[in-house]
């Protein structure tokens, strides 16, 4: 069974980053999450967000360096 695709896996970090962004304002506001906390983690799924465009952005420069590692060259 294959896994959500590279689509599907930026939409669901967007969609995480919205719910973030509605929610840990209230939980910061009733001090359960301190916002250094807060802002570590949305920078942290950011990063995620963006590591996942740039991989499919650029899958032909991906493919071409695993072919070429894969043919053992340098």
């Amino acid at each position: 069974m294959a896994g959500p695709n590279i689509h599907q896996q930026i939409e669901e970090v967007v969609r995480e980053l919205g719910m973030r962004a509605s929610v840990y304002p209230g939980m910061v506001a009733r001090g359960k999450l301190r916002q250094v906390e807060a802002d570590e983690h949305v920078r942290r799924l950011e990063a995620v967000r963006d590591t996942l465009v740039w991989c499919r952005d650029n899958r032909e420069l991906i493919a071409k360096a695993r072919a070429a590692a894969e043919a053992g060259a340098p």
